[in-house]
């Protein structure tokens, strides 16, 4: 048994897909769009055969992310970018343009190497090898 795909809501799905794509070499399908529910959604899928499935809908709330408390919930999620040198690049590259990074590149206490990020949402990312 395994996980298909994890959903995030989004007020931007352009946004927020264009990231995903942009920064994680996602690919998506075309996008669904259900007329009487207001529904529209992009499934990204990564080169792993990992799913994340991105969705609005005209009744979604807007929340302020705030990451350094800690809900019930998704707390992040982890791209293997497969070497530290990938780590240092990429979160060089979303510094650049302009996101936030939370965690500086280091060596964590459970082996691994990451950086963490925040996408345009504010939904927390970790870049990470072993």
């Amino acid at each position: 048994m395994k996980i298909d795909h994890l959903a995030l809501w989004t007020l931007d799905l352009e946004k927020l897909r264009e990231f995903y794509v942009k920064y994680f070499d996602a690919s998506f399908n075309d996008k669904y769009v259900n007329p009487k529910t207001g529904l529209e959604t992009y499934f990204l899928s990564f080169e792993s055969g990992a799913r994340l499935e991105i969705m609005t809908r005209p009744e979604v709330l807007a929340s302020e992310q705030e990451y350094t408390k800690r809900f019930i919930g998704l707390a992040h999620f982890a791209f293997d970018l497969e070497s530290r040198e990938n780590v240092d690049n990429l979160t060089d590259i979303l510094f650049k343009e302009g996101y936030e990074v939370i965690g500086e590149p280091r060596l964590t206490g459970d082996g691994y190497y990451e950086s963490v990020v925040l996408d345009p949402d504010g939904n927390i990312v970790e870049l990470v090898c072993r």
